[in-house]
């Protein structure tokens, strides 16, 4: 079954590196970011545990757990975090969930059929305070993954949660964003009170307004 956008993330209980968890009851009001890996002991994998430990600070300023998964047991965990601590020059933050018998990629849809039934795919699902999904990307095992995008998307998200507006192609923290069509010309200076910019009566741009 795959997760569509807006799902409710399926709960789940797991062994991680930094105990048990119960997923809904871990993440609590905070917004989540769980991430999968075909196997320990990966190159790309390692790069990317390090560099999301790296990221820990900024993922804490916006309220966001993370998570990790691999299919692989606890010791092997304990023992590849010693290998990404070693050659990423950090120290991993966040709890690896250990998932030797697929449960919890199969209830994600993370197995790649086309490789083999115990293959799982590198997916990212950001969640929201809601335990809705906001977010899916999978990438495939040669491409590392851009956190420092999905933190760019988690900005996002929060802000377009809040307001009624939109991100432009490329948009960054700090930059005009969209007005949503959803708002009549006449209500925005209520609304937007940085004032606005109309390049089309479609197109309609403000300032962040949570800045």
């Amino acid at each position: 079954m795959s997760i569509r956008l807006g799902d409710i993330a399926p709960d789940f209980s797991a062994e991680t590196t930094e105990g048990t968890i119960q997923f809904h009851t871990w993440l609590g009001p905070s917004w989540g970011v769980l991430f999968s890996h075909p196997a320990d002991f990966t190159p790309v994998c390692t790069t990317e545990l390090g560099a999301v430990a790296k990221l820990r600070a900024e993922f804490d300023k916006r309220n966001v757990k993370v998570v990790a998964l691999s299919a692989d047991p606890l010791d092997a965990h304990v023992k590849w975090i010693g290998d990404i601590n070693e050659t990423q020059k950090t120290e991993v933050n966040f709890p690896l969930i250990a998932d030797p018998e697929f449960k919890v990629a199969n209830l994600y849809d993370m197995i790649h059929p086309q490789v083999s039934d115990k293959f799982t795919v590198r997916s990212v699902f950001v969640i929201g305070p809601d335990k809705k999904v906001k977010l899916t990307i999978t990438y495939p095992a040669s491409t590392g993954r851009n956190f420092d995008e999905i933190l760019r998307v988690i900005d996002s998200l929060q802000l377009t949660a809040g307001y009624s507006v939109a991100t432009p192609a490329n948009w960054k923290h700090g930059e005009d964003v969209i007005i949503t069509a959803a708002v009549k010309d006449e209500d925005i200076p209520g609304k937007f009170p940085k004032g606005h910019t109309r390049v089309k009566p479609y197109l309609r741009t403000t300032p962040q307004p949570n800045l």
